[in-house]
């Protein structure tokens, strides 16, 4: 997990450690988790998704569970444009979840890998679904308290 945040940051190792205000050598320890060193915090793992925009770190964790993370829409205006947008995430998800599990039939059988594939995919999938849904709801929501009828 730590390696793919690594590499989805601009600049690597070298600045994902700048970011942290730690130097390279502390980094690396850090990072390899090395005898008598520290493995990087999840605040500091966070302070980096940040910069990537990756949630390696929750889907982790929910992975971890068996569960799924889904991002909820922000606060941001949100329109039917943004609904159409989802919606077609959404779709690609799952065409993509039914590519994977049609490519592991071919042969009939489903190994272990494949189904690592798909379970994956299948996450995905689920979390794009998820927010899409919350993106209707939040955009079309009646304001409590409001004179809406």
């Amino acid at each position: 997990m730590l390696s793919a945040v690594i590499a989805a940051y601009p600049g690597g190792r070298e600045g994902a450690a700048a970011l942290l205000g730690i130097d390279l050598k502390k980094f690396d320890n850090r990072l390899y988790e090395n005898p008598g060193h520290r493995p990087l915090t999840d605040d500091q793992i966070r302070q980096l998704e940040r910069v990537t925009g990756t949630t390696f770190l929750a889907d982790y964790m929910c992975g971890l569970y068996g569960g799924v993370f889904v991002a909820m829409p922000d606060d941001t205006p949100l329109d039917n444009l943004d609904l159409y947008v989802r919606s077609l995430a959404t779709d690609v998800a799952e065409g993509r979840v039914d590519q994977i599990i049609a490519k592991a039939l071919e042969d009939g059988r489903l190994d272990e890998g494949e189904l690592a594939d798909i379970v994956a995919a299948h996450r995905q999938h689920i979390a794009a679904r998820h927010s899409e849904v919350g993106a209707v709801i939040t955009l079309h929501r009646k304001n409590p308290g409001s004179q809406e009828p």
